[in-house]
């Protein structure tokens, strides 16, 4: 009887913690702090961006924003938690196109970035580079694909690892170009950059952040942004569209989800305050001044791109045969 007893209280205390908010949580929202979740290690970029905005965001609601690290997995360990957690806006996720990209990649995943979590909106977009090393004659995308496929098993592009927004881009220009590039893994963004500056690799798609430096510095080259918009860090560098690659349109977004079920009320509420943050002039200057682009989005906005991107990725891995383990 004891066992049962203790059997029902968790199961109840469990029922309880997954209640979704009440129309009066939704009008007294928010009365206590709110945790944001980054699955990323501290002085990563979605880390240095939560940070930013969270002390702004704070000020706005009213509330303390707690921000906590809880790293692995390709981001998907803290992702799960807050799918977990109860819809009642207290417990965030500073979501990316690591998401949609773990979706297509990890098929064993206990939730669905786009089926498990509200929508709260965009923060920012980062776009990614073709970045080359300076030995590399080509000049243009155009002269980068004739070369590799002239010698086609002697350039490498390098990435973070399987599975990485770099890596997955990299198959998707392989798919729209036929450039013969071998893929060439590594332990991490900064040994990737390593590579491509020895000559290990002579590609990689670079986000803006990590590139920048070695681009202003004449270490490397950048032949073009994989997003439909150039960076405002390097506008004279055109995009993949422009460079003849109709459609392609692939960046790390970075944005604000909740656990599913969290009411309308509250879901707009924290995009009515996250889109004044974002829009704030000293913020936008401090994103770009670090090569990321501000962009603001409403939660329906986001919940698109999500579900765009899914169905992008699940597409391409399954056309470029791709096995992550």
């Amino acid at each position: 009887m004891k066992l049962f007893l203790g059997v029902l209280a968790i199961s109840l205390s469990s029922a309880l913690i997954a209640m979704p908010a009440t129309a009066a949580d939704a009008e007294n929202y928010p009365d206590k702090p709110i945790k944001i979740v980054v699955p990323f290690p501290p002085g990563g970029s979605t880390d240095v961006l939560i940070r930013l905005i969270g002390p702004r965001l704070s000020t706005r609601l009213g509330q303390t924003i707690v921000v906590e690290n809880r790293p692995g997995a390709s981001a998907t360990v803290g992702a799960d938690s807050v799918a977990r957690s109860a819809p009642d806006g207290y417990t965030l996720l500073a979501a990316s196109a690591h998401h949609t990209i773990a979706q297509a990649v990890l098929p064993s995943l206990n939730y669905q970035i786009d089926k498990s979590f509200a929508p709260v909106g965009m923060i920012a977009m980062v776009p990614n580079l073709v970045v080359v090393n300076n030995s590399l004659p080509a000049k243009n995308i155009a002269e980068l694909v004739a070369l590799t496929k002239a010698e086609p098993d002697r350039y490498n592009y390098g990435s973070a690892g399987p599975g990485s927004a770099h890596h997955l881009i990299g198959e998707m220009f392989k798919l729209r170009t036929g450039a013969k590039l071998t893929h060439v893994p590594y332990a991490g963004s900064a040994p990737a950059v390593t590579g491509l500056l020895s000559d290990q690799v002579q590609v990689m798609f670079d986000t803006v952040p990590s590139a920048l430096p070695h681009i202003k510095g004449g270490k490397t080259r950048a032949l073009a942004a994989t997003t439909a918009k150039r960076s405002s860090a390097l506008p004279d560098v055109p995009t993949l569209q422009e460079s003849g690659l109709e459609g392609f349109d692939v960046g790390t977004w970075m944005g604000l989800v909740a656990p599913a079920g969290t009411p309308p009320e509250i879901v707009q509420r924290l995009n009515k305050e996250l889109v004044a943050v974002v829009n704030d002039p000293d913020v936008q200057k401090q994103l770009l001044n670090q090569g990321i682009e501000p962009d603001p989005s409403t939660p329906e906005a986001l919940a698109q791109r999500i579900n765009n991107e899914v169905h992008q990725f699940a597409d391409l891995v399954k056309q470029a045969q791709l096995k992550v383990e």
